[in-house]
């Protein structure tokens, strides 16, 4: 999968099972997991299917209010939880099968995933506090 480094905005190649390593930028040497990865529906399969993981989404839509609120807060978990969850982002929009098969009804939802098999799901922006728990339910998992 490609991921582009939140650092230095390089592009990098890695293999999905090498998430668990804590991957880090061929050129700055940064932590690669340590902001949201956006998605497609295809990569999004893959993580479902070989991520060692457990995957955080954020399914958001850029003409939503409450999803631009609740972007830095996302952000701040992704970096907090770097290579102990995989934070994602699905944009609806753009990934409009994707939603439909999943039921998203409403955005922004949370939903995860581990060994591929949804564990939890919330609809709405969460405060740092109920986004924090919610993960660490995701990990214990």
């Amino acid at each position: 999968m490609k991921i582009s480094c939140p650092h230095c905005q390089k592009v990098n190649q890695l293999p999905i099972d090498r998430l668990a390593s804590g991957p880090i930028c061929g050129a700055c040497k940064g932590d690669l997991l340590s902001a949201p990865i956006d998605v497609d529906e295809q990569t999004f399969g893959e993580l479902m299917t070989q991520s060692p993981l457990p995957v955080i989404a954020d399914f958001w839509a850029s003409w939503c209010g409450p999803c631009k609120m609740f972007a830095p807060t996302f952000q701040a978990s992704a970096a907090k939880h770097a290579n102990q969850a995989l934070h994602i982002k699905i944009n609806t929009e753009e990934n409009q099968g994707l939603s439909q098969r999943l039921n998203i009804r409403s955005i922004p939802t949370l939903a995860a995933y581990v060994k591929g098999k949804e564990v939890n799901r919330v609809s709405g922006a969460l405060p740092a506090p109920s986004l924090e728990q919610f993960i660490r339910q995701a990990v214990a998992a």
